[in-house]
């Protein structure tokens, strides 16, 4: 059922991008996604050609994208949904991943940063799949009361809330300048404990940009089930995503 798709230029299917597909024998907690923005032009063919991976052998394969109807359009959210359910893929969320109760094959889906009313807008096309989620948050500090409140909305529809940093920033390049301890003081923990005080289980955690490292990995994972970096659909570049 696997779908062959001859990258446009140097990019690569999503099929052929390793990094994006987690199995039943793989022990790693770091894990890596491909971004569904429309700026990655992840095109449907090789959308479509990681959901039929993911079918045929038995996997997860993992996606993420920001600001639903701006950086990714409800279209391509649609598609990646409908092909999941026609696939009978079931959808996973990191907090599964964390726990070690993900089904397989599966989808793992998240949206990153601060866009929560656009993803309380898209709860009734995660509702018409029975789709579930994963929302990871950052810079909470600029959240509304409302979009408070809307987060408690979407985990009340079974959807995974999770930490994404207080400002944003590259965690090795922040390492680098202040130190890791600096980094889980001022950027991990705050992100976290916001979150946990306001009744969200948080069990785990997206790098920004998924810039990471082996010591950040390290230092992160006694604290959360897995970390989520990213991986790029680029020949001869894998992004981040540890090999």
């Amino acid at each position: 059922m696997l779908v062959a798709v001859l990258a446009a230029g140097c990019q690569r299917s999503l099929a052929d991008t390793d990094g994006a597909f987690y199995s039943a024998t793989m022990t790693t907690r770091v894990h890596c996604a491909v971004n569904l923005d429309s700026s990655a032009d992840t095109s449907f063919d090789s959308i479509d050609s990681g959901l039929d991976r993911a079918h045929d052998r038995g996997e997860i394969v993992e996606l993420y994208a920001h600001h639903p109807g701006v950086t990714v359009p409800i279209a391509t959210i649609e598609h990646v949904l409908a092909g999941a359910q026609s696939r009978q893929l079931a959808f996973v969320t990191y907090a599964d991943l964390a726990a070690g109760t993900a089904q397989f094959p599966g989808l793992a889906l998240s949206f990153d940063d601060t866009s929560v009313d656009a993803w309380i807008g898209i709860l009734p096309l995660l509702a018409q799949y029975d789709a579930r989620v994963t929302f990871f948050v950052s810079r909470w500090k600029f959240l509304t009361d409302a979009e408070h409140g809307e987060l408690q909305q979407l985990a009340a529809a079974g959807h995974a809330i999770e930490p994404h940093t207080v400002l944003h920033l590259r965690a090795p390049d922040y390492v680098e300048q202040y130190g890791l301890d600096a980094y889980m003081a001022n950027e991990f923990q705050p992100s976290r404990d916001v979150l946990e005080g306001e009744g969200f289980a948080t069990t785990a955690f997206a790098y920004p940009f998924g810039s990471r490292t082996d010591e950040l990995d390290r230092a992160l994972l006694e604290q959360v089930g897995v970390v989520r970096s990213v991986a790029f659909t680029f020949e001869g570049d894998g992004g981040p995503c540890p090999r």
